[in-house]
């Protein structure tokens, strides 16, 4: 059975609630403040977990020479196939955020959507920060993207999903991440979250149901997970796309910046 990773157009309208363009925008604004003094405007990017490669694929239309890195195969075929339709080039590779070589170095380096949740355990948190650490270059910047704490360990207690819909292009799309059953092990920080997209497009209806494994990281388990990897130094932490303090109310998001040291 196929899962919603497994259909990325599905994925990608899941996900069409976010406003792309913006972000990348943000992105190339803290890449001007937290780069090193002098430094050339940034001009090659990473998207690792890349998925549908949405915010490379905006990379590329701004001139910047971009490449997305999945591990799921139909992600990194449709990647391909819709920045050909854009007609931006963009470079898609297929591998491990784990483990990948791509003898290269880049100005900037992103992980979006949370996608270190599928990072199950320390070692393998520590090998990503590894690898991407050997892929900047001096003074380059990565910039990761995770759920806020407060998801998980709020005053109210732990979320149990959340649930939206999106309409892109007349298709409509209900979708609910996460279930009132879903619980996080305290031991493993681990969550089963059980996934359910409904898709209407004209007359046909599908339903998409999944359970995706999702591991909880805290602020101070990433910044462990930091100075164990080595090469890289936290120099900012925002709440959202834009100036907004991890501890302000409307934070919704953990966003650090790291730079190659």
């Amino acid at each position: 059975m196929s899962g919603i990773y497994d259909d990325p157009r599905a994925y990608e309208l899941a996900c069409s609630f976010r406003d792309v363009p913006p972000e990348v925008g943000v992105l190339l604004a803290w890449c001007a403040r937290h780069r090193e003094p002098g430094a050339a405007p940034v001009r090659t990017v990473l998207e690792l977990a890349a998925g549908p490669a949405e915010h490379a694929r905006e990379f590329a239309r701004r001139g910047l020479a971009a490449t997305a890195l999945d591990l799921n195969a139909a992600m990194c075929g449709y990647a391909a196939e819709a920045a050909a339709r854009d007609g931006v080039g963009l470079d898609v590779v297929r591998d491990d955020m784990t483990a990948f070589d791509l003898r290269r170095r880049f100005d900037l380096v992103v992980t979006m959507l949370d996608s270190t949740s599928h990072l199950m355990t320390l070692d393998a948190f520590v090998a990503h920060l590894r690898r991407v650490a050997a892929h900047l270059a001096p003074g380059g910047l990565y910039i990761v993207e995770m759920s806020h704490p407060r998801d998980r360990l709020g005053d109210d207690g732990p979320s149990v999903g959340t649930a939206w819909t999106v309409e892109r292009e007349g298709v409509h799309a209900s979708v609910r991440w996460g279930g009132p059953g879903d619980r996080l092990d305290p031991v493993t920080q681990i969550a089963d979250d059980r996934v359910t997209m409904t898709i209407t497009e004209g007359d046909a209806v599908r339903t998409i149901r999944d359970v995706v494994p999702y591991r909880f990281w805290t602020a101070g388990e990433l910044d462990a997970a930091i100075r164990l990897a080595g090469g890289l130094t936290p120099v900012a932490r925002y709440g959202d796309f834009g100036d907004v303090d991890m501890t302000a109310p409307e934070a919704w998001r953990m966003i650090t910046v790291l730079r190659a040291t």
